[in-house]
């Protein structure tokens, strides 16, 4: 079993822009579960057909085909903007970092038709940690992004991440993350069905796939226009230099 990620970054409680630490915490996170990772990709790679094959419905917003990530904001993009790939999950303690540090910038510059936001949320941790909250939320952030609601879930979730890393999400709680992301009336009661009953979680195992083809081995991981640059991302203004480089 990987050490607790939660300790490597317990020091690092920066106020604002990331720092060099919390980077550098990814990177030797991302070498300590490339072969967990790994091993687990392939189990779920023999696990059985894709979502698309054995008829289960994919999200709305899945780009790239079955096992896709979702795009985050479904709004039309402008034409020939750099796509950027974010790989994560939802017990992921640098993830939660990185969401709080850099997903302002993102979403800024998706709502702004300046990138084409891609969400991968993968699911390995629940072997490592002994639960299925990866899963259970991912399933969750699926439903809401076939109401037009996956960022607002996906912020809430994060925004809400436990202090210990294995706590997971109580039912409850994706419920309650749902009411935060705005999802009300009738489109909550299609969003309890949705996950409920588990209606996207093939695609969950397809995303675990398709995330270990294209050479995924830890998160987070942010690739612009299939290239990984996780290794450079030291402030948000890095970030959005990296995409103004990337369109010329």
């Amino acid at each position: 079993m990987r050490p607790d990620a939660s300790k490597k970054i317990a020091t690092v409680t920066p106020k604002s822009g990331p720092s060099v630490v919390i980077i550098g915490a990814v990177v030797a996170v991302v070498v300590i579960l490339a072969v967990v990772v790994a091993i687990v990709i392939g189990n779920n790679s023999k696990s059985g057909s894709s979502g698309a094959a054995s008829g289960n419905p994919v999200p709305v917003g899945v780009v790239g085909g079955t096992g896709g990530g979702i795009l985050a904001d479904q709004r039309a993009a402008k034409s020939k903007v750099p796509t950027v790939d974010v790989y994560a999950d939802f017990q992921c303690p640098i993830c939660g970092r990185f969401e709080e540090q850099f997903g302002p910038a993102l979403t800024a510059l998706a709502k702004a038709g300046e990138i084409k936001y891609v969400v991968h949320m993968m699911s390995f941790l629940d072997d490592n940690l002994g639960n299925d909250s990866s899963k259970r939320s991912t399933n969750a952030a699926a439903c809401a992004s076939d109401g037009g609601k996956f960022l607002e879930y996906h912020s809430a979730v994060f925004a809400a991440q436990p202090a210990k890393e294995g706590d997971g999400y109580t039912d409850a709680q994706l419920t309650a993350f749902a009411k935060t992301a705005g999802i009300t009336g009738s489109a909550l009661t299609t969003w309890q069905q949705c996950t409920t009953s588990g209606q996207h979680s093939q695609y969950v195992t397809d995303v675990a796939e398709a995330s270990g083809k294209a050479g995924v081995t830890g998160t987070p991981t942010v690739k612009i226009n299939g290239k990984n640059i996780t290794k450079t991302l030291t402030t948000p203004d890095a970030l959005v230099a990296a995409v103004k480089a990337a369109k010329s």
